[in-house]
């Protein structure tokens, strides 16, 4: 047996949407003389070629970098610049074709010159795109027309020419004053924002250097390896040392570019927007005003740095956004939200702990909760020496001597909308609810597998424990739930989740190269995979829970399996282990009863009505472009809204909202979920009694 090597688990989102600065582009129907034709800089031959070199060493994935691999790049490149094929037609594509099958020679030979090529035509056909809209808003849109656009344009065809190209962009246009239109501006303003607009993302084209038309191709080419394998400009891996800390002063809530927009992708736990509880993941923000009084800059088509620049700022000020929330769908119309910006701690992140009791066949149960954000472990104080630097098990291990001083029957883990973070805290943690054995394999890309085990043979809790999940439970949360579920040391609930096995490392260019004249970025790549000691693998299939509740997210939209090059689900030989508990003999009673609670309880039916219509919103692929259907589709879904949230209050006795009254955020509704996972709990306590 290897000996095992802990290895941090990287699981933030980053984004490649970057540009410098430059004065406005003038418009004459072609390419002003002032736009330089990018090139590629005189090292970034060489960069590439390292870059090739360091992946076909250390990628677990041993793929090929052939013909096959470069139709991936080439479409994937494509899919970077217009991903809903608003810019490029059909003749173009036919024009790039000559490139599909020699992307692998040119990467191998250093030679980017063809990315280049096709980063200024998309330049030019984007000018020509925004000198269109330009006459589009000349004169207002008659919204009387049984017209309507399709939303969802990834997988439908190129356009054949101009004139179709047209027509897709005056729906789209139109789509866009109707929206504004129904929230009460005027003409004059919808076309003054409209041009502003078009205006804002031309420039931020037209402001692309070098270094990022690099990035662009050399994401194109990792990312079809697997989607967790990036380059990092020096910018942009500035940025993600930032993200990893979580240090900075802002709303703590993690972004990227999705087509032209700013999509909220993760809300970290205990920043400022968590704690407002307004901003949702997969809202997109269109919109950002400083303070109370500034004006709303539109940020739709800005490069994601610039909307991130107006986002964060120093603590204790106001920030403004308008977004367009996820749950509406193609229906969303902009929404204000207000967010007092702070300083993201560590400590907030931190495991917390709270009692809660549940009242179950007239017997009440102390049940102890502890909520874990992230697996996090502070890497600097180890180094300073300190005593008693932060970890994630370390301060698990001091509440669950607090819960049992408070004589507690029995714990619940919340791992729900934990992304992951250190490998090592995840293995330890698992160590504080077993005596001894395996906790996680790692298959490492020269194919050796190393196991895994509890560190300490101590173990502090070993009363009855449940573990909470989401979809939103990736990486480490998913080593820590599978190994408890494989020991049947606790019962998991929730939902599937993320499906993330992979493990990365980054790699500074700087240091392999040597250069001091040049400041280059990082390579982040997949250099091994993680199983379970059962032999299975997390990817794709994350972990099951025992008891599962319905989810509003499938797997193959959100998580591992909505990338279409995530490496495989395999497995390998199992650790030997001796389970710990003995759940799967109890499991069949724990369902029943937990399904008959849920025939009674309204909040699962509202939880199901909430996903229903949720999908039903995310599932519409076009939209009316008729004011009137379109304000009483906007009533209606505003109004359903509404008497589904007078219901809930109804049942839980709380004061009714009055018509036009905003729906508060989520403070006072209870975590049903939570108080089910309790009542299940009790339910293993009753039968290990019995």
């Amino acid at each position: 047996m290897k000996k095992f090597v802990p290895v941090l688990l990287l699981l933030a989102a980053v984004s490649f949407f970057l540009a410098t600065s430059s004065g406005r582009v003038a418009r004459a129907g072609v390419l002003p003389d002032s736009v330089e034709t990018l090139e590629p800089l005189p090292y970034h031959a060489q960069e590439d070629q390292l870059i090739n070199t360091i992946l076909a060493r250390y990628h677990y994935n041993k793929f090929k970098l052939d013909d096959s691999l470069s139709s991936v790049i080439f479409d994937r490149y494509l899919k970077t610049l217009d991903g809903t094929k608003s810019y490029f037609t059909a003749s173009d594509i036919k024009e790039l074709e000559e490139y599909r099958y020699s992307l692998d020679d040119d990467i191998k030979s250093g030679n980017l010159d063809p990315a280049y090529e096709i980063f200024n035509l998309f330049r030019e056909r984007f000018h020509e795109r925004v000198i269109y809209i330009d006459s589009l808003l000349t004169k207002e849109f008659d919204y009387t027309l049984n017209e309507s656009m399709e939303v969802d344009r990834e997988k439908t065809t190129w356009a054949k020419d101009e004139n179709e190209l047209n027509e897709i962009w005056r729906k789209r246009i139109k789509n866009d004053a109707l929206a504004r239109k129904l929230n009460g501006e005027t003409w004059e303003k919808i076309s003054s924002n409209l041009v502003k607009r078009y205006d804002n993302f031309e420039r931020t084209i037209f402001q692309y250097n070098s270094e990022d038309v690099f990035q662009l191709i050399m994401n194109s080419y990792t990312e079809s390896i697997d989607p967790h394998s990036n380059y990092l400009s020096p910018i942009t891996s500035d940025n993600f040392k930032i993200d990893m800390t979580r240090s900075l002063e802002g709303i703590g809530a993690q972004l990227q570019a999705e087509d032209e927009y700013t999509k909220v992708v993760e809300i970290i736990v205990g920043g400022p927007a968590f704690k407002a509880g307004e901003l949702k993941r997969d809202d997109k923000i269109i919109g950002v005003a400083q303070g109370e009084e500034g004006e709303m800059v539109d940020v739709i088509g800005k490069k994601i740095n610039d909307v991130v620049s107006l986002i964060r700022g120093a603590k204790g000020t106001l920030v403004r956004l308008q977004i367009l929330p996820a749950a509406d769908g193609v229906n969303a119309t902009p929404n204000e939200i207000k967010i007092v910006r702070d300083r993201i701690k560590l400590e907030e992140q931190s495991a917390k702990k709270e009692i809660i009791n549940i009242e179950d066949e007239n017997v009440n149960y102390k049940l102890g909760v502890i909520s874990i954000p992230a697996f996090y472990f502070d890497y600097e104080g180890q180094q300073k020496g300190l005593k008693d630097y932060k970890t994630t098990t370390g301060d698990v291990r001091k509440l669950l001597k607090e819960l049992q001083d408070e004589k507690v029957e029995g714990v619940i883990i919340d791992l729900r909308n934990n992304g992951g973070g250190s490998l090592t805290e995840a293995i330890d943690l698992t160590g504080l609810f077993i005596k001894d054995g395996p906790v996680v394999q790692v298959k490492n890309s020269d194919g050796s597998v190393e196991v895994a085990d509890d560190p300490d043979p101590l173990e502090v809790y070993s009363g009855p424990l449940a573990v909470l999940v989401n979809r939103f439970s990736a990486s480490a949360s998913e080593i820590f739930s599978g190994a408890i579920q494989d020991y049947e040391r606790g019962v998991i609930i929730g939902e599937q989740t993320y499906g993330k096995g992979t493990v990365q490392n980054l790699i500074d260019l700087n240091r392999l190269m040597r250069r001091s004249d040049v400041k280059m970025g990082q390579v982040k790549l997949t250099i091994a995979k993680y199983y379970r000691i059962t032999g299975g693998s997390t990817q794709h299939k994350g972990v099951v829970p025992d008891i599962e509740f319905p989810s509003a997210f499938d797997a193959k939209e959100f998580g591992e399996s909505s990338q279409p090059s995530a490496l495989p689900w395999d497995q390998i030989q199992p650790a030997e282990y001796t389970p710990a508990g003995k759940v799967k003999a109890i499991l069949s009673i724990l369902i029943n009863n937990h399904n008959e609670r849920m025939k009674i309880n309204p909040e699962y039916d509202f939880l199901l009505e909430d996903i229903k219509e949720y999908r039903n919103q995310r599932d519409k692929k076009t939209i009316s472009l008729n004011e009137d259907v379109r304000k009483k589709e906007k009533d209606q879904l505003e109004e359903e809204k509404f008497q589904r949230e007078n219901e809930r209050r109804k049942e839980k006795g709380l004061k009714l909202l009055d018509k036009g009254e905003k729906i508060p955020p989520a403070d006072d509704k209870s975590d049903f979920i939570l108080n089910e996972a309790g009542h299940i709990l009790a339910d293993v306590i009753h039968l290990s009694i019995g």
